[in-house]
């Protein structure tokens, strides 16, 4: 039986064989790939819908193919598996046909946002050596096929730029291969690749605590065995629609939505934008089942409701890791909240759970072999039930490091295998069960919307201004998306600090993508330190939460409250 990969790649960290030989002979690892387990369910479902999109239903028949045939084109390309491509893209099937389409011929894609610019994809694209670039020909916001083509010159390993939906010149066309490509032969092509379960198939992207984002990479059957236990824990079926207009390519909506959901058999509904018409066209015609959505868009969806575009008659359930309360009391609909990092082990509460439970915490871990502690930060000493700890996992479907990264892997992954995740979590027993809820976080990060933002990195780039002497990088309260990027500058000598545009266009011609960009500028004569020299940002957060009339618990910043 087998129980570790066959041809390791370099620069990627394995799993412990005898823990996976555990794992498999349990029956809690699965001994099947992600494509092979992709295939099986869309020949099952074969005359089923798959996708709601603007331009037409797509059944999981055509999913099949069109997805064969872009894996057969990569193929006749010359990229040979394990091999790597970038995705640029916002939400569109085109997304969801190429990234199959990837898996299927052995291809990893790299998981990087439509908005990442130079400095992002300059870095990833050449930590991963990536050989092609796939990006969405009509952006509205960015012509990624200009900015993909000036990038192969930064990129050695870079062959190919691939335009989703449209045609450039220097690139190649996705609607072109496909029609260069018989689906007959495309299929022998793609059943003749040989997938290791425990080879990787996907690199995702940390949220970034040091630096660009690091690279993580999943295993074809631990990312299985997330998106398995995702659909058994929130109960999907064939029957299904789900509405998450999430980006595709994060690993949220990944394992927790159009993941499972292909797997099960349901159907995944794909607006044309990120407008209330456009929720309204594609969830009229759609009717989902199931709602995933975070707090930042609610907004959004009360519009689309006021203005009659569209109802939720049909919704049985909602999956928001930050507004679950809310969905239940405000709209009358169950809810999940929810605990998830693109490292590994994911958190549910249960519809039968305790009210406390689902108000109050993010539930329980999917896997009978999740093994959690909570420790003080910087020790192995557990804390005390309801006492904040950082989160240190283990388990089959949580990652064993992070790609060609020693250094930081010796920092955040021990001897065992276990994980230190730098995110804050208190636990509870309840009616004679243990739960979690989520309390903070270790790391200094900005949480924008649920896009991370590495507070390192932008100073980094702020204090490269020719008028900033030093900056300190906190997140601000907004109701909307949780925390927005505040700057406190101390200005050079006879310089005044920048002001929030000035210091975009800054950071714009540095490229940095834009939702790191600072939304508000504060100048401070020096910045504030501890008894032992260090930068208090604990003050910095006590000055802007003041200045804005709220109240941030510290340690921990489990959340900010309105003052009376």
């Amino acid at each position: 039986m087998q129980n570790q990969v066959r041809n390791p790649l370099p620069g990627v960290v394995y799993a412990d064989p005898e823990r996976l030989r555990r794992y498999v002979e349990a029956g809690a690892l699965p001994l099947e790939s992600l494509a092979t387990a992709f295939r099986r369910s869309f020949a099952r479902h074969a005359a089923r819908i798959a996708l709601y999109t603007p331009e037409g239903d797509v059944t999981y028949a055509e999913l099949d193919e069109i997805s064969d045939r872009f894996g057969a084109a990569l193929i006749g390309l010359g990229i040979k598996p394990q091999e790597r491509a970038l995705f640029q893209s916002g939400n569109c099937r085109e997304l969801l046909f190429a990234f199959i389409g990837c898996l299927k011929a052995g291809v990893i894609p790299v998981c990087t946002l439509a908005s990442h610019r130079e400095h992002e994809i300059g870095y990833l694209g050449c930590h991963a050596d990536a050989r092609i670039h796939i990006v969405q020909g009509d952006d509205p916001k960015a012509d990624l096929p200009a900015f993909a083509l000036k990038m192969t010159a930064e990129i050695p390993t870079m062959r190919h730029v691939i335009v989703l939906r449209g045609r450039r010149d220097g690139c190649l066309s996705f609607d072109d291969l496909l029609a260069a490509t018989d689906p007959k032969a495309a299929r022998r092509t793609v059943e003749a690749i040989e997938h290791d379960p425990f080879q990787v198939c996907v690199f995702q992207l940390s949220g970034g605590t040091t630096g660009v984002p690091k690279i993580i990479p999943r295993m074809s059957n631990d990312y299985l065995l997330n998106m398995l236990l995702t659909a058994q824990t929130l109960g999907y079926t064939a029957e299904d629609v789900m509405f998450m207009p999430m980006p595709m390519i994060h690993n949220a909506c990944m394992v927790c939505f159009w993941g499972p959901t292909l797997l099960s058999g349901a159907a995944f509904a794909i607006p044309a934008e990120m407008t209330p018409e456009a929720w309204g066209d594609i969830l009229r015609r759609a009717r989902p089942t199931w709602l995933g959505l975070i707090r930042p868009l609610l907004p959004r969806l009360e519009t689309m409701l006021d203005r009659g575009l569209a109802t939720l008659d049909r919704v049985r359930a909602v999956w928001s890791p930050d507004a679950a309360r809310v969905f239940r009391t405000k709209f009358g609909l169950p809810s999940h909240s929810m605990f998830g990092m693109t490292e590994g082990v994911n958190m549910y509460t249960h519809l039968d759970d305790p009210e406390e439970v689902i108000d109050w915490g993010v539930g329980r871990p999917m896997s009978a072999f999740d093994e959690v502690r909570l420790v003080r930060a910087g020790t192995d000493e557990e804390v005390e039930d309801d006492e904040p700890g950082e989160l240190v996992c283990r388990g089959p479907y949580t990652f064993a490091g992070y790609y060609n990264a020693p250094d930081r892997n010796a920092q955040c992954v021990d001897a065992q295998g276990f994980y230190r995740s730098g995110d804050l979590l208190i636990r509870r027993r309840i009616d004679g069960e243990t739960y979690y809820a989520f309390s903070g976080r270790n790391k200094d990060l900005v949480n924008r919307g649920h896009e991370k933002v590495n507070a390192e990195e932008l100073e980094t780039a702020v204090v490269a201004h020719p008028a900033v002497l030093q900056c300190a990088v906190i997140g601000m309260p907004d109701a909307t998306l949780g925390e927005r990027i505040c700057v406190y500058i101390v200005p050079r000598e006879r310089q005044q600090a920048p002001t929030v545009a000035e210091l975009g266009s800054f950071l714009e011609s540095q490229g940095l993508a834009k939702f790191k960009w600072p939304e508000r500028v504060e100048t401070i004569e020096a910045l504030p330190v501890t008894r032992v020299g260090k930068l208090d940002k604990a003050i910095l957060r006590a000055d802007i939460a003041a200045k804005l009339g709220v109240s941030v618990d510290e340690p921990g910043r489990g959340g900010w409250r309105k003052q009376a």
